[in-house]
């Protein structure tokens, strides 16, 4: 503990592990089974509990609480994790959910995410790095969000649905089938107009690469067949690696069907 500036109001029980450099700010309370990795921000009344590790650098906000029990109505106490990864921006009143024995015991997020006011991040749920969730979106039970996903704000997204790297989801939207890469989503239910090419670009996507991903995408909104065999021609036509993204999470495992063009 030494080498942190930890304010005399907070509570830091026995047990939990404060990495250095941390600053623990007024009335936050820090759980026994809590690791806080170096340099992380802890700002005034924020409550981190269970069995919670939170990377190096990440900055959490005022009234936030983060490894509380799952909201699931099945969950029996079982000894669960929040891992959470290095220099997340984690604002106000964010919640963070543990997971659950029926989903593989842990709720991750990976680095660089920027979580805004207000959102919510359920049991189980996946996310990779440079996610993005604006003003109170909430992410259900079990469900996967890729590199570079931004969702909208007051957007809600069903339990067990993935969203492809890259995707982004418009504000007031509600997505309840699986999300392919690059996809871009809005309208109220949820519908796949087109793809997200100012991301691309941002990224610094290769021109031919984002011809591939048009005429792909032309290909899934028109061509022959089912949604599946449609991808699987692509992925015996193209060289391009973005559109093999696409390719390779259309034929992944999934409990959820995808929004598919124009529906």
């Amino acid at each position: 503990m030494t080498q942190n500036n930890v304010h005399p109001s907070a509570v830091i029980e026995m047990g939990a592990s404060v990495g250095k450099d941390c600053q623990i700010g007024p009335f936050c309370h820090i759980g026994s089974e809590v690791t806080l990795g170096d340099r992380v921000t802890l700002k005034s009344h924020v409550v981190v509990t269970g069995i919670t590790e939170i990377g190096a650098d990440t900055e959490v906000f005022s009234f936030s609480v983060l490894g509380e029990i799952p909201q699931d109505l099945k969950f029996k106490g079982e000894r669960t994790k929040l891992v959470i990864g290095a220099r997340n921006r984690i604002r106000e009143h964010v919640t963070m959910n543990t997971g659950t024995d029926g989903g593989g015991g842990v709720t991750s997020v990976g680095d660089d995410c920027l979580f805004m006011a207000g959102s919510h991040v359920a049991h189980d749920v996946q996310i990779a790095n440079r996610v993005i969730l604006v003003n109170s979106v909430a992410i259900g039970g079990h469900c996967l969000l890729e590199d570079d996903v931004i969702v909208g704000g007051l957007s809600g997204v069903h339990q067990n649905v993935r969203i492809g790297k890259g995707a982004i989801i418009g504000a007031v939207t509600m997505v309840a089938n699986d999300v392919i890469p690059y996809g871009l989503v809005q309208a109220p239910r949820g519908e796949l107009d087109g793809l997200n090419l100012i991301g691309l670009k941002r990224k610094g996507a290769p021109r031919s690469d984002i011809m591939a991903l048009r005429a792909a995408f032309q290909m899934l909104a028109q061509g022959d067949g089912t949604f599946q065999e449609r991808s699987r021609r692509l992925g015996e036509e193209t060289e391009s690696e973005y559109v093999k993204k696409i390719v390779d999470f259309v034929t992944g495992a999934t409990e959820r069907s995808f929004i598919t063009p124009g529906q």
